[in-house]
């Protein structure tokens, strides 16, 4: 069964992001499941550190774009998440190519919601991993 409770399609979420720090970085939304979500960033120019590896930051951008954006569609009509407290622990180098991120709940509670990001290169392999806490505020 969804657990999203507002209109939550990868057109949708790639139009709202237009014009943000998110297009910015060309991170990309590709998937939508039941209770996940799914997006990208490639790594180049824009993204890169000056040694040549995808920017930590940059991972933690793409992670909290995914936590909150899922918190977000995941709770009520009028109710809005904001972030908390994220941290990452930056596994793998990537140097080219696409890292993806999967966004899924760890607990949706009325008050507070915790989802966990899992980030991977091309080839499959942990990058990066994730958690964001999030503030449920509700109508005012």
């Amino acid at each position: 069964m969804p657990i999203w409770k507002k209109p939550t399609t990868v057109a949708l979420l790639n139009q709202s992001c237009a014009r943000t720090a998110i297009s910015h970085l060309g991170i990309e939304f590709t998937e939508v499941g039941d209770d996940y979500l799914s997006a990208r960033v490639p790594v180049d120019e824009r993204t890169r550190q000056p040694y040549g590896l995808l920017h930590g930051g940059v991972s933690v951008v793409l992670a909290e774009t995914l936590g909150s954006v899922g918190a977000n569609h995941s709770c009520p009509e009028g109710w809005r998440a904001v972030g908390l407290d994220i941290n990452a622990n930056h596994l793998r180098a990537a140097t080219s190519g696409w890292v993806t991120g999967t966004a899924r709940p760890v607990h949706i509670g009325k008050s507070t919601q915790v989802w966990q990001i899992d980030m991977v290169n091309d080839a499959g392999q942990p990058t990066c991993v994730s958690r964001i806490t999030m503030a449920m505020l509700g109508p005012k």
